[in-house]
């Protein structure tokens, strides 16, 4: 089955020469086949800057750069509430907000400490058709290596991403969420695939390498990879550091062995889209909003918790108001959302601090509008924070400390610094093409298209109007 509408094939020869991947072109415009296999690659954490302005940073980054001249690229990706990884890649698999797909956030929310501090790993969680269940509904195979969210996710082939201990026993745990047998065929040949919890660039090169066998192997409709060590890099020594800018030329190897395997496996017959979820500020101060909540009786700590050591944290024997951290913010949840006392209390407590501008509070986003941008549908308040603070943990001493991190994200998306990225390349799919910016629901409905499977609950329209040769940037709400 082919599209009603004639478009042609616009890859240059560029990328061909460089990348292996060639898209012929011809002088009578041909019909694309409906459904083209899309490969979704996430590199975390990179900044659109990192590629539009590479030879300002001084990166050598050849197979992230052509997709400048071989597709389309945007110039910034307007990200969802909260600007962190979980529901950044939930939105880009969806098309929809934290609020409706359901992960609000990278940790559950847990006042009261008992998950130890267990992450939204289970796609059961997300509440909203995915791009891989779309896939699955139109008997479409998929793979997917490391991807945020994806255990027990509706993947033919699933390496999902996981942790717990960072221990031995993780990777006799991965073994069993992963597709049965997967996992040992593939190190039969490959040797150990990298623990869950490193998200170093020894991690990334590991999976690229168990990307391109998976691909090799299988030949799937749709793919998801997930790269991860620039992000680390750039919490542990800030973003376009030496340590992050050598973290992404790595990166972009292990892409271009990746992008070596595609062009094997699907020659010209293929869409690769590469994205970020967000992007990153430097940091230098770190804001215990726990101090101030603890001073004001809205958090009470059990008093035998305090004996436990310097290094464990301080147990919470109850709660009015409490802290859910997001890097760059924080939302405030009551236990009771009609307690108008506590709700007061806590609004009186949050503009005092915003009032002095030592405590690095951008300002308070109230509920209406929170959640009118679709975050965080159970908090009543969200602290937006300026760049070089971020939400520290602390509940005890200074209100403002000192941070080791170096950089982080999460803070308000209306802060053009937290823009992330999104490069495609494939049939129809016009070359040298600036889509400006654009905003991240409109990513999974623009891939759904050329999977030829539809996500009506999607927030915004596809990038791309498969009806003209060109592209418009996607609607938002």
């Amino acid at each position: 089955m082919k599209f009603s509408h004639r478009l042609p094939a616009l890859l240059s020869l560029g990328f061909a020469a460089a990348c292996g991947l060639f898209f012929p072109r011809s002088a009578a415009a041909q019909d694309p086949p409906q459904r083209i296999p899309v490969i979704l690659i996430s590199v975390d954490g990179l900044k659109p800057e990192y590629v539009l302005d590479a030879d300002a940073h001084g990166l050598k980054i050849p197979h992230l750069r052509r997709f400048l001249k071989d597709g389309a690229y945007s110039t910034g990706v307007h990200g969802v509430v909260p600007t962190v990884t979980y529901p950044s890649h939930t939105t880009i698999l969806t098309g929809v907000s934290p609020a409706r797909h359901g992960i609000y956030a990278n940790t559950t929310f847990d006042p009261l400490q008992k998950n130890y501090g267990g992450w939204y790993w289970y796609a059961e969680d997300i509440k909203m058709p995915t791009l891989w269940d779309a896939a699955a509904g139109a008997h479409l195979t998929t793979v997917n290596v490391h991807w945020p969210v994806s255990v027990s996710a509706r993947i033919t082939w699933n390496l999902p991403q996981y942790w717990r201990a960072g221990t031995p026993d993780d990777r006799k745990l991965l073994r069993v969420l992963a597709t049965p047998g997967l996992l040992d065929a593939l190190e039969k040949d490959l040797g150990p695939y990298a623990d869950g919890i490193n998200e170093e660039i020894d991690g990334d090169e590991n999976r690229a390498k168990f990307s391109s066998r998976l691909l090799e192997l299988k030949h799937p409709d749709f793919a998801t990879i997930y790269l991860t060590a620039l992000d680390t890099e750039e919490h542990a020594s800030g973003p376009f550091s030496p340590q992050s800018n050598a973290s992404l030329e790595r990166i972009d190897a292990a892409l271009g062995g990746i992008l070596a395997t595609i062009k094997h496996v699907y020659g010209d017959h293929v869409v690769i889209c590469v994205v970020s979820d967000h992007g990153f500020v430097p940091v230098d101060k770190a804001v215990n909003l726990g101090v101030a909540f603890r001073k004001a009786n809205l958090i009470e700590f059990d008093e035998v918790g305090r004996s436990a050591g310097a290094n464990q944290k301080e147990k919470i024997k109850s709660w009015r108001a409490t802290i859910w951290g997001n890097g760059g913010s924080a939302a405030i949840v009551l236990k009771n959302p009609h307690d108008a006392e506590t709700k007061q209390k806590v609004a009186e407590l949050l503009a005092k601090l915003a009032a002095e501008p030592a405590n690095g509070i951008d300002r308070i986003i109230p509920e209406a509008e929170l959640h009118a941008r679709g975050g965080f549908p159970d908090a009543t308040f969200l602290v937006a924070l300026r760049p070089g603070f971020f939400t520290g943990d602390g509940v005890s001493g200074d209100l403002v400390t000192p941070s080791k991190s170096k950089g982080t994200h999460g803070y308000w998306p209306d802060l053009s610094a937290m823009n992330a990225s999104f490069f495609v390349v494939g049939p129809g799919i016009p070359t040298a093409h600036s889509l400006g910016p654009i905003d991240m629901r409109a990513i999974a409905p623009t891939l759904a298209q050329f999977l030829g499977v539809t996500l009506p609950a999607a927030e915004a329209a596809p990038l791309f109007n498969m009806g003209t040769v060109g592209a418009t940037p996607g609607q938002r709400n």
